[in-house]
């Protein structure tokens, strides 16, 4: 049976995070997770719904070192993490603060300097085939469906996203605006740390102003793991950006123009990382080099009629993917939108993510979003689009104005609605499920 190390290419006594108080060494590190291993409760889940990075790193390795699987969900409501449990029977949480999940054990972190922590001389092995995680879809387009993760394949992906971002060669302290549980956060802030020789900050800073005072505590090389939400958030607040070395955006497509004005305010190039939670991430490009998208080390695509398939290198299995994806002959591939995404009104198609591309590109326009609501067709039987846009200094008539320049008439929405914010989850994410909320409320059946 294989193993692999805890992480890659590091010494006990290297930088692995950077806390309030500084920074914390790897054998620190070890320390901490194997005394925390000591306070958890039994069973084989642990639901780690740690906030700070630094408190999820350590509860996802005290988990591993204690034989537990770490679940992972987008969402902590309490209806999800109720029915994780009960789908999972013997697991207990870890959290920041005092939880109320009746029924289920729990950890509030604990003060790590009272615990009695190990001397610790080398780094601990784990075989590769030990499921060590389940990661669960964000449900965009249904439930949040759980995928299992193994340690050797979480090591593969580690390296292979950082060999591709050039952190092999010159690693990065990170700073992440996205939550450690979703498939992003984790790979991109955590795994790399691990497996990529970087080093990660504890925080998750969400507002511009936090965003900023958490790079500027970090030594350089420093890299900002974001959203275009996010990133776009930082930009419009213009406070001035510590100079970065890389940034890196997934979750939703990224505009040129908004990689162009982060290039210019960060000093550093903007690169995009494309995946899945069932696929990890299995591409990434610098977004002004253009739109093929570059696979990472040992990952293969095949394309079975309209489905593309993803497996090989870290990926678990054989993976078919949501995207219409367009394979070229060196190798690289474009995206052409989700296969749910899809809009067909009178013969004529297009995608959701073209159309909030040319909506968010509207001058004024700080967020948008196209929905095909459920009922879109009902009634007199013509698909209807609705769009919910936050655009303070707009009307609806000068942005449909704005819209009939650059889409088709058939696909302009009715109707147009204008909105405060837009119900953005911790990942910048819109879930099917928040749009038919807002459209329920903002518009109601019957509203054409």
């Amino acid at each position: 049976m294989s193993r692999s190390p805890l992480l890659s290419d590091r010494g006990l006594d290297d930088v692995l995070a950077w806390r309030v108080h500084g920074p914390v060494k790897v054998r620190e590190f070890i320390a901490d997770a194997l005394a925390l291993a000591a306070q958890l409760p039994g069973g084989g889940w642990l639901l780690n719904l740690c906030d700070d990075r630094y408190h999820f790193a350590v509860g996802f390795v005290a988990g591993l070192l204690a034989g537990k699987v770490s679940l992972q969900p987008s969402s902590q409501s309490p209806e999800t993490l109720q029915r994780l449990a009960a789908d999972h029977p013997g697991t207990s949480w870890l959290a920041d603060k005092p939880t109320d999940l009746p029924g289920v054990p729990g950890t509030v972190f604990p003060d790590l300097a009272a615990l009695d922590r190990p001397a610790v001389h080398e780094i601990p092995q784990i075989d590769d085939d030990q499921p060590v995680a389940i990661l669960f879809t964000s449900g965009s387009t249904g439930l949040p469906q759980p995928h299992r993760k193994t340690w050797g394949k979480l090591v593969q992906n580690g390296q292979a996203e950082a060999l591709a971002l050039g952190l092999l060669q010159r690693p990065q302290a990170i700073v992440g605006t996205v939550p450690t549980q979703h498939s992003y956060g984790f790979e991109s802030t955590f795994l790399v740390a691990l497996h990529g020789g970087c080093q990660f900050a504890a925080a998750k800073p969400f507002y511009p102003q936090d965003i900023v005072d958490a790079l500027q505590a970090l030594p350089r090389p420093r890299m900002l793991v974001t959203t275009p939400f996010h990133l776009s958030a930082l930009l419009a607040s213009e406070l001035p950006v510590p100079p970065l070395d890389l940034v890196l955006s997934a979750t939703a497509p990224l505009s040129p123009d908004l990689a162009r004005r982060a290039e210019a305010r960060c000093g550093a190039p903007v690169h995009e990382i494309y995946g899945s939670t069932e696929s990890s991430a299995i591409a990434s490009r610098r977004t002004l080099d253009g739109a093929a998208w570059h696979p990472l080390r040992a990952v293969r695509l095949e394309h079975e009629g309209d489905t593309t398939w993803v497996s090989g290198g870290h990926v678990e299995g054989r993976v078919p993917l949501a995207d219409v994806i367009e394979s070229h002959t060196d190798g690289t591939f474009l995206l052409h939108g989700r296969h749910a995404d899809l809009v067909n009104i009178a013969g004529k198609r297009t995608s959701l993510a073209y159309l909030n591309h040319q909506i968010g590109a509207l001058p004024g326009v700080v967020d948008a979003a196209f929905f095909l609501p459920d009922d879109a067709g009902e009634g007199d039987g013509v698909t209807r689009l609705a769009a919910f846009v936050v655009a303070p200094t707009l009307d609806a008539r000068t942005l449909l104005a704005g819209l009939r320049l650059r889409l088709d008439a058939i696909f302009l929405p009715r109707p147009l609605v204008l909105v405060d914010a837009l119900p953005r989850n911790a990942t910048g994410k819109l879930t099917r499920q928040a749009l038919q909320a807002l459209y329920a409320e903002k518009v109601g059946h019957g509203h054409g």
